[in-house]
């Protein structure tokens, strides 16, 4: 078995800012990433996605974001190759395509097992794998009955299939009003959900929304925590989807109540003919690798955890959960300060065995 200090699972930016923040304490991580590149889940997010904070707030710890525009809203693409760069300029080892079948623990040490074999034996384990993996599937009205198409946001890539199919996006955040005002440029798409979309002005006195929230303290921890949360994120607009959805493209609709075959059931009653069904409704936390870590989740499949130190699992940490300790846990402008706070932790859980 081969023996390591501290096993990061997960090599994209809650990964890479956990191997910073340890190296900095002197432990040294070996980071395991399933995929083949040390970027997270960001390539495979669908193809227009931009960042929703300015360049100038969405770097990790010791590394600024690259460009001349540090106003801008840095592309998928862009934070790809950021990422990669940054992981490049780590002094740690980095394993990609190395998946994590499981994690146990003997005799006090963490067994981690990749998939295809081999074992490794840590200290210490930071679950940093996000939750991309791990799309939210809700149970929704005749959504079973359903004979049509039915995908996740996470599928999604660009409307170019969906071109004059009729598509019913559900989901009132960010990527559901995104992806169904860009569907809806050449596919018939109605926007559905619960309540009425809220939305937040991506610009306030001249200043990008982040700007206030950081200065206020609103952004980080812990100030950020004593807001009654985790919070239902508002749409963030410079007005083009406010505008989007008043010109009816794509219309937004409450909720259907059932479906007969490909037919979904309007609350009035009309059934209507539809393609896809596309579930744009979140994601959570991807762990499955945990589930023979006796108290490391729970019934839901859930972390147990206090400001990600496992409550009851000493030695076992998570990085990246949204709503971790702050508004900005799971992002890039944030995960650096949680990071931090579980190095720190972790060197002194080291100190006294």
């Amino acid at each position: 078995m081969e023996h390591i200090d501290v096993a990061v699972i997960g090599g994209g930016q809650s990964g890479l800012a956990t191997a910073h923040a340890l190296l900095r304490r002197g432990l040294r991580p070996v980071v395991l990433e399933a995929s083949g590149l040390a970027a997270g889940s960001w390539p495979r997010y669908y193809d227009s996605l931009a960042l929703f904070s300015p360049a100038r707030y969405s770097s990790l710890p010791g590394m600024p974001f690259p460009g001349g525009d540090r106003d801008r809203y840095p592309h998928r693409d862009e934070v790809v190759a950021y990422l990669t760069a940054y992981a490049g300029r780590l002094d740690a080892e980095i394993r990609t395509g190395c998946r994590v079948a499981a994690v146990d623990r003997m005799d006090g040490v963490f067994v981690v097992e990749p998939e295809g074999g081999g074992r490794l034996s840590a200290r210490a384990v930071v679950a940093a794998s996000g939750s991309f993996g791990c799309p939210h599937r809700p149970v929704l009205p005749g959504l079973e009955e359903f004979a049509g198409q039915v995908l996740h946001a996470a599928d999604y890539r660009d409307p170019a299939p969906f071109a004059g199919h009729r598509v019913v996006v559900v989901g009132a955040g960010n990527s559901a009003v995104q992806i169904a005002a860009e569907l809806a440029r050449t596919a018939r798409v109605t926007l559905a959900t619960r309540g009425p979309v809220k939305f937040a002005a991506q610009r306030l006195l001249g200043r990008d929304l982040h700007f206030w929230t950081k200065r206020t303290g609103l952004d980080i921890a812990p100030l950020g925590r004593l807001l009654p949360g985790p919070p239902a994120h508002p749409v963030l607009d410079d007005g083009r989807y406010r505008a989007a959805l008043a010109a009816g493209r794509p219309d937004r609709r409450p909720l259907f109540t059932g479906a007969d075959g490909t037919k979904l059931i309007w609350p009035d009653g009309i059934r209507e003919e539809v393609d896809t069904i596309l579930l744009a409704t979140g994601y959570r936390p991807d762990l499955p690798y945990l589930g023979r870590l006796n108290g490391a989740l729970d019934a839901e499949g859930n972390p147990r955890h206090r400001e990600g130190l496992a409550t009851d699992v000493p030695g076992l940490a998570f990085v990246g959960l949204e709503w971790q300790r702050s508004l900005s846990s799971n992002s890039l402008r944030g995960v650096g300060q949680d990071a931090e706070r579980i190095a720190r932790r972790l060197a002194v859980h080291r100190a006294r065995r």
